[in-house]
């Protein structure tokens, strides 16, 4: 069978890429095998569409402003919050004031905005600058949002940034480490207008080198980046990242496969039964060169009950118990994820997340949700439920295992699939009865995940997607937002949790697992419960 054009040409710019970073980082006569080890390199199959952080709203535009940004805080692998550009803060609680203050050894990526080949340190104006921006309409960043609980930002010297909220936000601190809130030059931003998103000057560990769209993207090492290990070398220790953009998943693990990109991330149907076995493990014929890492991932894969359905079905929580008692996530996670999930048998918020907490969810217990239908089938004279599953094609295998389990208990059920796109649109605008989703968290707080069923947050205006209405439940999330104690906010969290049990206006699925294969020559590459990409500390061992 002929070779498809689109990897031909994948290939070709692959062998041009790899030879003009071999040139980028090489020096004196060593050749591009003796510099291979100081480029890192991986494929993004969805697009990049900025390299603006104020556009950083998806894994694959956030993975790469990482490497060229940094923020007041960040987070690390624990999701604990860790000094980034501040080097410590003072919350004030009784007026809701948080003071930070900066590192002064901190210098902007070199620039011709700043004069020839120039630089300038960073200062506290510039976070002014940066996080007025991301609400101003010119923008337009996606992520004005976060700003959402924000009076107001004022640089108090150039090293003091004072933030006001408008009332308490416990969270807040930690949503501090997105991407969103990076620091950004005036100067810059101002010189490049739109193009700034393709022509980034940061701070981080990494620079911006070129960018074919949809072909290469490269960074080169920062020379000036202010941090260093825990033995004083500075960092990055490579000295580039090479990214390409083959868009076919199981071509990309092929590239893996031949040591041509250097990890691959998450589990995709094309490939998971030939790199893993229906246990999780490894193959043998792998075990030898490839590192899997694995966490908890803060994503919850669930269906979700638009509550402003007016069919019967929707509206009996009778029925939607019966869905959630009506097939085994166990056998699902096995069979369909090679073992690579956690069973959503507790409650909405995800393990690895505080504010998890093992509660009594659904398990499978078939001859209850047999029970639960017919209860349904007497109060409501509706002999033959009926419902109707809307999702993409990725889920496609595990909607349709859902639906052969609950037509063994009585429930007749027809799987919808649309583009992905079409799924968020009718997810948005409450066309669907019942919706395949997710939700991976924007900030480490159980509040995340519990806001999609507070009542102000129907959407458009939020991320209720479901319209669920409880007056206890907003009860409780308007005070776990008045409660700075996380132990305190957990035990809220734990109680709201056990509501959405009861009602289930959700069916959670699993729980996702982050998963990363990595080649062995690679060290230093971590993983966390975001999936975020971090390769500061990144090692390549030399061939």
């Amino acid at each position: 069978m002929p070779m498809p054009d689109y990897i031909r040409r994948f290939l070709l710019y692959t062998a041009s890429l790899i030879a003009m970073v071999a040139v980028c980082v090489s020096c004196g006569n060593n050749t591009s095998q003796d510099r291979d080890h100081l480029v890192f390199r991986y494929n993004e199959h969805s697009n990049i569409s900025s390299l603006d952080p104020a556009f950083a709203r998806n894994p694959q535009n956030i993975w790469p402003t990482n490497q060229l940004f940094n923020g007041l805080v960040q987070l690390d692998d624990s999701l604990n919050i860790q000094p980034d550009i501040a080097k410590r803060w003072d919350i004030v609680d009784t007026t809701c004031t948080l003071y930070f203050t900066l590192r002064d050894d901190v210098y902007f990526h070199k620039n011709a905005v700043f004069g020839s080949d120039s630089t300038r340190k960073v200062t506290a104006h510039d976070f002014e600058y940066s996080f007025n921006r991301l609400v101003d309409p010119k923008v337009a960043s996606p992520g004005s949002w976060v700003m959402n609980s924000v009076e107001m930002v004022k640089a108090e010297n150039d090293s003091v940034f004072k933030i006001l909220l408008k009332q308490p936000f416990p969270p807040f601190l930690g949503m501090l480490g997105m991407r969103y809130f990076s620091v950004v030059p005036k100067e810059a931003v101002e010189h490049y207008g739109n193009e700034f998103r393709n022509h980034p000057v940061g701070t981080g560990p990494f620079q911006f080198k070129l960018w074919e769209e949809n072909v290469k993207l490269v960074f080169r090492k920062n020379p000036l980046y202010f941090e260093t290990d825990e033995a004083g070398t500075p960092l990055p220790y490579l000295e580039a990242v090479a990214i390409t953009f083959l868009p076919d998943k199981q071509s990309e693990f092929l590239q893996f496969a031949q040591g041509k990109i250097d990890f691959i991330s998450g589990l995709d149907n094309s490939y998971k039964d030939e790199i893993l076995t229906t246990t999780g493990q490894l193959q043998e014929k792998y075990a030898d060169r490839v590192n899997l890492i694995t966490t908890p991932y803060l994503n919850t894969e669930y269906l979700g009950f638009f509550m402003g359905a007016d069919t019967p079905e929707i509206q009996s929580r009778l029925l939607r118990q019966a869905v959630n008692y009506g097939f085994d996530r166990q056998k699902m996670i096995t069979y369909l994820r090679n073992g690579m999930g956690i069973p959503a048998e507790h409650g909405f918020i995800p393990m690895g997340l505080p504010g998890f907490d093992y509660i009594d969810g659904y398990s499978y217990q078939p001859e209850k949700a047999r029970v639960l239908v017919k209860q349904y089938i007497q109060e409501t004279g509706d002999s033959k439920p009926e419902i109707v599953i809307g999702t993409n094609s990725q889920y496609l295998d595990i909607c349709e295992y859902v639906q052969r389990e609950l037509e063994k208990i009585g429930i007749d059920v027809t799987v919808d699939v649309m583009p992905p796109s079409t799924l968020r649109q009718m997810k948005s605008s409450g066309e669907l009865d019942i919706f395949r989703a997710s939700w991976v968290a924007d900030y480490p707080d159980a509040e995340n995940y519990l806001s999609l069923f507070y009542s102000p947050n129907f959407t458009p205006n939020g991320p209720n997607y479901t319209h669920y209405k409880n007056e206890a439940m907003d009860s409780l999330y308007r005070k776990a937002l008045s409660i700075t104690d996380i132990e305190e906010r957990k035990e809220i969290y734990t109680q709201m949790d056990s509501l959405l049990v009861a009602e289930a206006p959700v069916v959670p699925l699993f729980y996702d697992m982050a998963i990363r294969f990595v080649n062995k020559d690679v060290s230093g590459l971590g993983i966390n419960p975001q999936n975020f990409l971090f390769l500061k500390k990144v090692r390549k061992a030399s061939k």
